[in-house]
């Protein structure tokens, strides 16, 4: 018979495993290049010393005169908090009963949650890889009951749960509202429920609760803001990355910004991901200058077009218009510990919702992501897509 025992067993040791390994490595083939590491974290912060430029201490000179002066490495510490991930799944009393003396009906419904975890969790994570950390979907343009009309509706879906912040003070207008239905085309979202209040062109969209505690993706690193990782951009230029501008894609624009990389930080790019328009743009590039385009094989089952060896991969999440130039290698997900059901003092991970029929588990994992080299990465901006 079915009790939430062997359930709770079920998640601690059929699921969790298979769980983790798909949120690790299956979620884009970005996130798979990256190592996850649990070095560097102290208490709730990363504190990692990253080292720049060169060693001092080389020199000539004559047969008998002084050596070099010894100059040890520069270093810079890097300081984040970690980030809290969480994914819940939920289950009705209801329901359990109703499956307590057929096992095979339990386990369809315990897969169904576990998938829809799993696809909710890809979904988020992977578009974090791609964000600054402040955690924003899209800004508003106008709003007239519950649709609200925005920028771009590539990073929301169906059954998000979303507030909306005031841009100017991010003081929540409207707060925990489903998404039930996208208008992609439109650039249309309608929210479940009431809403009582008005959003302004400029306010912006986060998942619920979410504002300024996400992920430091390539957004953070790409960006312009003021600091970077604790320290301030300005006083450390090797913090800034390549940053170019090209409306055509083609292998002299590629080549430049790796040659640049290669110049300046002596950095071996190994990876490329852009948006699918710009792939697009890429392969009439190809088709119109060459005879065949070669497609490479990755890991976890990915296909990538081939730059010199270098893959090329498109993303949802990659801003329009947009290529990055990457050494996965200077990349790390410093954690923790890896995915972990969420538990009381008891040791349970399934829980009663209080005052509710329903019972809830929370799978959670405190991590952030680190790029020990920002000057070794390069991005191309203002492609026009295919």
């Amino acid at each position: 018979m079915v009790t939430l025992t062997s359930a709770e067993n079920a998640l601690k040791t059929l699921y969790l495993g298979v769980v983790a390994d798909q949120l690790n490595t299956a979620v884009n083939p970005l996130l798979a290049k990256f190592s996850q590491t649990t070095s560097d974290v102290w208490g709730k912060e990363i504190r990692k010393l990253a080292p720049f430029g060169i060693n001092g201490g080389i020199g000539a000179g004559t047969e008998d005169g002084e050596l070099p002066k010894a100059s040890q490495n520069n270093y810079a510490q890097f300081v984040l908090t970690l980030k809290n991930l969480y994914g819940t799944i939920e289950i009705s009393d209801k329901a359990i009963r109703a499956s307590q003396n057929n096992s095979g009906a339990f386990v369809n419904l315990l897969n169904a949650e576990m998938e829809g975890l799993i696809k909710a969790s890809k979904f988020n994570f992977g578009r974090m890889l791609f964000g600054d950390g402040s955690g924003t979907l899209c800004t508003v343009v106008s709003q007239s009951g519950n649709e609200i009309t925005v920028d771009n509706v590539k990073n929301v879906i169906e059954g998000m749960v979303v507030d909306i912040l005031d841009d100017s003070n991010k003081e929540k207008l409207i707060e925990a509202h489903r998404i039930v239905s996208v208008d992609r085309k439109g650039k249309k979202i309608v929210l479940s429920g009431s809403v009582s209040s008005v959003a302004s062109a400029g306010d912006i969209v986060t998942v619920q609760s979410s504002y300024d505690k996400e992920l430091t993706g390539l957004g953070a690193i790409f960006g312009d803001s003021e600091y970077l990782y604790g320290l301030k951009r300005a006083d450390n230029k090797w913090l800034t990355p390549y940053k170019a501008t090209s409306a055509d894609i083609t292998d002299v624009v590629i080549q430049t910004a790796i040659d640049n990389l290669e110049e300046v930080s002596g950095s071996m790019a190994d990876f490329i991901v852009c948006s699918s328009g710009v792939k697009r743009a890429y392969q009439n590039y190809l088709i119109t200058n060459r005879t065949n385009i070669d497609i490479m094989n990755l890991q976890g089952g990915y296909k990538a077009i081939s730059y010199n060896g270098i893959p090329l991969v498109s993303d949802r999440f990659a801003p329009e218009g947009t290529m990055y130039i990457l050494n996965t290698s200077d990349f790390h997900l410093h954690q923790l510990c890896d995915w972990r059901w969420l538990e009381g003092d008891d040791g349970r991970v399934i829980k009663q919702v209080a005052g509710k029929p329903v019972y809830t588990a929370t799978l959670v994992k405190y991590a952030d992501l680190i790029c020990d080299r920002p000057i070794g990465q390069a991005m191309i901006s203002g492609i026009t897509e295919a």
